[in-house]
């Protein structure tokens, strides 16, 4: 349910782009609109019923759910409808699909991002004359809230240990010369050999 009254200018753009994306998304979906004061088809969300802009269902007998629209208007851009309706779209199983003007998509950007709001897609739209087009800005990764697993981290491998540098190779120290024999002195010899030469001649004299 709105919880602003849109401008009446406001409120016939509203429910142009309504049937616009109504005829646009037919081909593949079952599409209920909540044009206006009008509601024909809700949602359960929680304990209570609330009546997106556009209801998908598949074409199938079992018309399942497969997916909600919410149009916005540049009033309608706000936090109070972000937590009154985007919070709550968010957290059905469906995907839930948001258009904004394109001069309020940064808005809406950090209105989803303030209110935690999980949307699988968010477009923007403008009108040039009398064609509106629609732009795909922001489309969600994953289908739920979940988000991918950390990757683990990798050890890192331990530096290999610097090789010890060699040592320099130390010349090994030459071995201690011999110490040469004390010679005699020349004059102690020639004395010795003359007091033999001496005490020969005396014991011949005798």
């Amino acid at each position: 349910m709105p919880i602003l009254v849109r401008p009446v200018r406001e409120q016939l753009e509203h429910d142009r782009v309504i049937r616009l994306l109504q005829a646009k998304l037919k081909r593949r979906h079952d599409v209920a609109i909540n044009v206006g004061d009008e509601k024909t088809t809700g949602i359960k969300v929680g304990v209570g019923q609330m009546f997106p802009d556009l209801v998908l269902t598949s074409v199938d007998r079992g018309h399942r759910l497969e997916g909600i629209v919410e149009v916005e208007t540049g009033e309608s851009v706000n936090h109070l409808e972000a937590m009154a309706q985007w919070a709550h779209f968010g957290r059905t199983r469906a995907p839930f699909h948001l258009y904004v003007p394109a001069v309020a998509v940064e808005i809406a950007r950090r209105l989803l991002t303030e209110n935690h709001v999980d949307v699988a897609e968010l477009w923007s739209y403008h009108t040039i004359g009398d064609q509106t087009r629609f732009t795909l800005v922001q489309r969600a990764t994953t289908a739920g809230p979940t988000r991918a697993p950390a990757a683990a981290a990798v050890p890192r491998k331990a530096a290999p240990a610097a090789a010890p540098s060699p040592a320099r190779s130390r010349k090994p120290a030459p071995p201690p010369r011999k110490a040469a024999p004390a010679t005699r002195p020349a004059k102690g010899r020639a004395a010795s050999r003359s007091k033999t030469v001496k005490s020969a001649r005396t014991q011949k004299r005798k």
